[in-house]
């Protein structure tokens, strides 16, 4: 934003005609500026035909303003009823709502294996659970119908690749079904594997097979015999090179794959490259507190050791 300047050597109360042409001036100046401001923030909500973006729901996500991304995506459905994505991204918004309410997303939940593999199940809203289902089903029924009518639909693909991806995080997560969420695993990978056939630059759709192939990497040797995922080899590098490029290339999935980084960072004791993901988060998304309470507590570590 502009900042309003006034002269050091003013003094409006010596000069009451002057005084009050430059308040009208000000006046003036100022409220052409506050409508500049709305129109530059009305942009980053609706493109330039007035229509909700993706892009903007996306953006108020990763800011952890649910209400704000729902809005926008009630928006983007109105228009585009029979459009899957933005339902895959309503599942979205709604996992992320769940994990940070739950604490799921902090650090010490997800650099801590017994934690995240502990029975005890969290306690999930269930008006949310409902509502995340349900964005689920309509995802896939739009999806669907879009593949039958044309195999290689690029945004049906996309769109069950994220809507099986954040069924497989309810599910292991929250719900605590770890086994049981290789299945949307698998069909996520399925559809990734698919699409980057067809369009080996949709950068967002290696964060999949990354997950995959870290995830297979991770399984004991006797349960991974038993598990196949398409062109998977279960290389655990080969999965961290794959979030790498969606974190350099990706559009919608970038951030996520600086999360997925940083935890990893942490998990293998290297705070620097952990502090640097989080202050890239913190800059882009300045109204997330939980990037700041990250980079806030990491950049303690790293200062605790230096001493």
């Amino acid at each position: 934003m502009i900042p309003l300047r006034f002269p050091l050597n003013a003094h409006f109360s010596h000069y009451p005609m002057v005084a009050e042409r430059r308040r009208s001036g000000y006046d003036k100046t100022a409220m052409l500026r506050f409508w500049v401001l709305m129109v530059v923030l009305s942009f980053r909500a609706f493109g330039a035909a007035g229509e909700a973006t993706i892009d903007a729901a996306v953006q108020q996500m990763y800011n952890f303003n649910f209400p704000a991304s729902h809005e926008i995506l009630n928006q983007c459905i109105a228009a585009h009823p029979q459009d899957p994505l933005p339902y895959a991204f309503r599942a979205a918004a709604y996992l992320f709502y769940e994990m940070d309410r739950l604490g799921v997303l902090e650090s010490e939940f997800l650099a801590d294996d017994t934690r995240i593999i502990a029975k005890k199940k969290l306690q999930p809203d269930p008006t949310v659970r409902a509502l995340f289902y349900k964005a689920l089903d309509d995802t896939a029924s739009r999806a669907e119908a879009a593949l039958r009518a044309n195999p290689n639909d690029r945004s049906a693909l996309f769109s069950m690749c994220i809507s099986q991806g954040v069924a497989t995080d309810y599910m292991a997560l929250i719900e605590k079904h770890q086994f049981s969420s290789l299945s949307p695993a698998r069909r996520s990978n399925n559809y990734a594997q698919r699409l980057l056939k067809l369009d080996p630059k949709y950068y967002d759709a290696y964060l999949t097979t990354g997950f995959s192939e870290y995830i297979i990497g991770s399984l004991p040797f006797i349960i991974r015999w038993f598990v196949h995922f398409d062109n998977v080899t279960g290389s655990k590098e080969r999965g961290v090179e794959n979030v790498r490029l969606v974190a350099r290339e990706g559009h919608y999935f970038k951030p996520f794959a600086k999360i997925l980084l940083g935890i990893a960072a942490l998990r293998d004791k290297r705070p620097l490259e952990a502090r640097d993901l989080l202050a890239d988060l913190a800059r882009d998304y300045p109204d997330n507190p939980l990037f700041r309470k990250e980079l806030a507590k990491v950049t303690a570590t790293i200062g605790a050791a230096g001493n």
